[in-house]
């Protein structure tokens, strides 16, 4: 009989989509600019000094082509700027404008909220258990096996 057991990247993707479902569901109710789950995942990936779109792409595991969308989608909306890097005159970084700013303060409280719903399901110390194993340094992925 095959295994019901589900890995723990598939469990990691089912909460990234409780939060990013609840996240898109409050913003929406609170008659925020909408955006798409990649547009959440940019922000939550963009330094408040500004980055650029490759930096983007890497950290989001995504194609530069898709960052690219994301951030032109966001800089439509008014969200995010692309300004000039000071370190380099052939490159561009992406950051917040001001309404991007309150957008990104008002998500943190969005998910500070989830985050005391979800203890509320699952118990504080379950969270707070959770929160110390994903904020311990796990080191780089080990070779392959040989």
């Amino acid at each position: 009989m095959p295994s019901t057991r589900r890995n723990l990247p598939q469990l990691f993707s089912d909460a990234r989509r409780w939060f990013d479902e609840g996240l898109l569901a409050a913003l929406e109710a609170a008659g925020a600019t909408p955006v798409s789950p990649t547009q959440v995942q940019l922000f939550a990936v963009l330094d408040d000094h500004g980055t650029t779109v490759s930096e983007l792409a890497r950290r989001m595991g995504v194609t530069r082509q898709t960052a690219h969308q994301a951030v032109h989608g966001l800089v439509g909306v008014g969200l995010l700027e692309q300004i000039p890097d000071p370190a380099s005159a052939r490159r561009r970084l992406i950051r917040r404008t001001e309404e991007g700013e309150r957008a990104h303060h008002q998500a943190g409280a969005i998910l500070e909220r989830l985050e005391e719903q979800l203890a509320e399901r699952i118990s504080r110390q379950a969270v707070d258990a959770l929160r110390a194993a994903l904020e311990t340094p796990w080191g780089p992925p080990p070779p392959p096996a040989s």
